[in-house]
């Protein structure tokens, strides 16, 4: 088998796992997509709970600090 022809295996394999994955990924968004219907359904905001979702990603330090800042800008324009 020459290299070339390897090569495109090779090319094609990883073409098809991202493919693959691509897919799963769609699915995941559309469960997540319903969960937040469900979530609005029940009387959650989902931009609310989507807001939440960002903050527990944060680093509990990176998230104070943010905090902060917005907490200084919110003052500053009078938004208290």
């Amino acid at each position: 088998m020459s290299d070339g022809l390897i090569a495109k295996d090779q090319l094609r394999l990883f073409i098809e796992r991202i493919e693959r994955l691509e897919e799963e990924k769609k699915g995941i968004a559309d469960d997540i997509r319903e969960v937040y219907s469900e979530a609005k359904g029940q009387g959650y905001d989902p931009k609310i709970m989507r807001q939440i979702v960002r903050l527990r990603k944060m680093q509990p330090n990176d998230r104070m600090e943010m905090e902060a800042i917005l907490e200084t800008y919110k003052s500053a324009l009078g938004l208290e």
